[in-house]
C-alpha cells in the first residue's frame, strides 16, 4: 500500500473541484485530486455564465443578483489565469413581456436591452464546459487520481483518504463529491452538512450540428452552442438519482427549443442525462467545515457561473484569511444552527 503525502487533496473532478484545485495550484499548494471517474454533470452542462438571466428565472432579491453578479465578474480574470476560453457573445432572451423582462433586469443592476422582440443581456456569457473541464483535468497533469475514496481517517495533524489502491496522507481535505453521500470518517458537522445535500436529475439534449451563435433563453428552456453543434436543456427533477431520460420531458424541450429558434430541428438529438446537488436554499456549501475539512458542493444548476466564487472562498478558507464579501452566504455550515 502506498502512503502518498500531499497538502491538499480534492475529493471530485467536477467544475468545483478542479476550479478550486487550479485556485490552490496556482498559489503554490501541493494538490491532488481523487475522482472515481465515470459520468460528470459538469461535463455535459451548458456552461452557462448567467447572472441576469438566472436572478430572472429565480425571481431572485437583490441580494442574491449581487452575489450571482459578483462571481461572474470573477470569471475574465480566472479564465485568463487558467488558460479558459469565454465566449463574450450576449445571451438573448425570446419569451413574453420583453419590456417587464428589460425593465425587471435593470431593477436588479444588469444591463438589459431590446432585440428585434427579445432582451439582449451582456452580462450574461458563456463557456464550453467540456473542453473547460478537459483543459483543467490536463492542467492537473498526474495529480489526478481516479478511483473511489473510501473513507477518511485523522493522521496528526491531518488526514489520511483511504482509496483501493492507496492511502493519501494530507493536511486538508476539499470535499467536491456532488451529490454523493458522505464519506465515512468525517467529522460530525461535515457529514451533517453533505448529508443536507439534495440530488436534482437533469437531462439535456446535444445536436451534432450547429442551431444558434448564441444562447438562447426562454421560460422553458434554451438552445445553446457547443462546439461544432449545439444543447437543448434542461430539466430539473429534484430528488431524482440516478438521472434517467424521460422521452416526455425531451419531446417538450424539442418543442421548446423550435419555438426558440423559429423552425423545426430536423437533426437527431443524443440525449444525457446527469444528477447535480443542491442545498436548501439554491446556494453551494463552500468553505471551512471543521478539522481541516472543507466543501465545495451543492451549486443546484449554476455550478459553472459560481466556479471562481467557490474557489475563492474555500482557498482563503484552507490559508486562514479573509473569504470575502459572500462567504457568510455560502457558509457550509449554515443549515445546522449553533449545534454546528
Amino acid at each position: 500500500m502506498a502512503d502518498l503525502s500531499c497538502d491538499i487533496v480534492i475529493l471530485g473532478a467536477g467544475v468545483l473541484g478542479l476550479a478550486v484545485a487550479a485556485e490552490l495550484t496556482s498559489r503554490g499548494a501541493d494538490v491532488r485530486v481523487i475522482d472515481p471517474g465515470g459520468s460528470n454533470a459538469s461535463a455535459i452542462a451548458a456552461g452557462m455564465i448567467a447572472p441576469a438571466f438566472e436572478s430572472l428565472l429565480d425571481d431572485a432579491d437583490p441580494a442574491r443578483a449581487t452575489l450571482l453578479r459578483d462571481a461572474a465578474a470573477l470569471w475574465p480574470a480566472f479564465a485568463d489565469r487558467h488558460d479558459l476560453t469565454l465566449d463574450p457573445t450576449p445571451a438573448v432572451w425570446r419569451g413574453p413581456d420583453p419590456d417587464g423582462v428589460a425593465a425587471r433586469l435593470r431593477a436588479l443592476g444588469f444591463r438589459a436591452e431590446l432585440d428585434a422582440g427579445g432582451v439582449s443581456a451582456p452580462d450574461d456569457i458563456r463557456i464550453d464546459a467540456a473542453e473547460a473541464l478537459d483543459h483543467l483535468l490536463i492542467g492537473l497533469g498526474q495529480r489526478l487520481t481516479l478511483r473511489s475514496a473510501l473513507s477518511l481517517e485523522p493522521s496528526g495533524q491531518g488526514w489520511t483518504v483511504q482509496t483501493a489502491a492507496d492511502a493519501v496522507r494530507c493536511r486538508t481535505v476539499v470535499l467536491a463529491t456532488g451529490a454523493a453521500p458522505p464519506i465515512p470518517g468525517l467529522p460530525e458537522a461535515a457529514a451533517r452538512a453533505v448529508a443536507g445535500v439534495r440530488p436534482i436529475a437533469g437531462q439535456i439534449g446535444f445536436v451534432g450540428r450547429p442551431l444558434t451563435d448564441r444562447v438562447l433563453r426562454g421560460p422553458g428552456g434554451y438552445v445553446v452552442p457547443a462546439g461544432q453543434g449545439a444543447l437543448i436543456g434542461a430539466t430539473m427533477v429534484e430528488g431524482q438519482s440516478p438521472a434517467l431520460v424521460d422521452p416526455d420531458a425531451s419531446a417538450r424541450l424539442i418543442a421548446m427549443a423550435e419555438v426558440l429558434l423559429g423552425h423545426p430541428i430536423d437533426a437527431p438529438v443524443d440525449w444525457r442525462a446527469a444528477v447535480r446537488g443542491t442545498s436548501p436554499d439554491g446556494l453551494p456549501l463552500a468553505g471551512p467545515a471543521r478539522q481541516g475539512v472543507h466543501l465545495a458542493l451543492a451549486p443546484r444548476r449554476n455550478g459553472w457561473l459560481l466556479a471562481p466564487l467557490v474557489a475563492r472562498i474555500v482557498a482563503a478558507g484552507i490559508e486562514a484569511r479573509p473569504r470575502g464579501t459572500h462567504a457568510a452566504a455560502l457558509d457550509p455550515l449554515r443549515f445546522l444552527g449553533s449545534s454546528a
